[in-house]
């Protein structure tokens, strides 16, 4: 007969862990490690040490805000909301496809933060095209909605600052904003180098212009087809001219709740006139060029050095800095939920 099969007994080895082989385990321990909660942190840290940098200039800023008039504050604030949801309209402008409303408003207010780290708004540039990206949209038709909406947000603002410039020709002393004839030159050098560096790295690299080709073509194509429904064309440029007019809208609200001597017109001219120019010099969040542009505007505009200086800092504080933690917790919030 023959004999049953013995039980398994010491011999037949260690048991094996749950996980697997010896030492699988702890390496799917690593691959588990929840990278994109540690990720989501990333934001909320940097902001935290910006904050912790410029804690002295919102101290100061924030006695003058003690004795504002609420009011005006609180329409200043709203202004800045509806500003991210005229930014969010503009987005869904810029492509084809339907965006969900509610996680593309949640975006704009999340990028208003990555703005503040890094210049020219690639922060903010970062986000979106993030977001367009995990919303299935290719890298170049992604790319080329955030070009179309920084030419519709450019000729926005400067089409608002040559209107109120015709509407209020003797509001500003354009000769405290205008550079001089060297600056003027030497930004010029510096434009035409620049042109003439992008010229010769199309000429020389094959690749390069591949990709520059088919990004136009993606690029001119939406655009064309983008136009050709009234509904995009009314949230592109709708929300690219509505976007400036209110972040203008802010900058009176401040000035009226501080009293500067300034007519909110003429502080709305002021700050169109100042990001225009600014924006020859990048800065992160547009600090420094867009601060020293707006307190020479407002200055141009009537008011004193002091009331001006006063402005700007009420401004950064009511429309950037109190929204600044909120907007990197929700930035890592969607961090942590794979939306960007």
């Amino acid at each position: 007969m023959d004999q049953p099969e013995a039980d398994a007994g010491p011999m037949a080895g260690p048991p094996v862990p749950p996980g697997g082989a010896p030492g699988v385990p702890a390496r799917r321990r690593v691959r588990r490690m929840p990278w994109r909660t540690l990720a989501g942190l990333i934001p909320v840290v940097l902001v935290g040490g910006w904050i912790s940098r410029h804690w002295s200039v919102m101290e100061t800023g924030g006695h003058d805000l003690l004795a504002a008039n609420r009011g005006w504050l609180l329409a200043a604030l709203a202004a800045t909301g509806l500003g991210w949801v005229a930014n969010a309209v503009a987005r869904q402008g810029t492509v084809l496809e339907p965006l969900p409303p509610a996680r593309l408003l949640a975006t704009q207010f999340a990028a208003s933060a990555a703005g503040q780290l890094a210049p020219a708004g690639i922060g903010a540039g970062a986000v979106n095209l993030r977001f367009l990206r995990t919303q299935g949209l290719s890298l170049i038709r992604s790319s080329a909605a955030l070009a179309l909406y920084s030419l519709a947000e450019s000729v926005g603002r400067v089409m608002l600052l040559l209107v109120l410039l015709v509407l209020f020709p003797h509001a500003l002393h354009l000769d405290g904003l205008v550079p001089d004839g060297g600056a003027l030159l030497l930004f010029g050098l510096l434009a035409a180098t620049a042109l003439a560096a992008a010229a010769l790295a199309l000429a020389l690299v094959r690749p390069l212009r591949r990709v520059v080709r088919d990004f136009l073509a993606a690029a001119l194509t939406d655009a064309r087809m983008l136009h050709a429904r009234p509904a995009r064309v009314l949230a592109l440029w709708g929300g690219s001219f509505a976007f400036p007019a209110l972040q203008a809208a802010g900058l009176a609200a401040v000035t009226l709740a501080l009293g500067v001597p300034v007519p909110a017109a003429h502080a709305a001219l002021a700050y169109l006139a100042a990001t225009c120019l600014a924006a020859a010099v990048p800065t992160p969040g547009g600090i420094g060029s867009v601060d020293a542009a707006l307190a020479v505007a407002l200055v141009a505009a009537g008011s004193s050095t002091t009331a001006a200086a006063s402005a700007v800092l009420g401004f950064r504080i009511v429309t950037v800095w109190v929204p600044l933690l909120p907007a990197a917790l929700t930035l890592g919030a969607l961090v942590r939920r794979k939306v960007l």
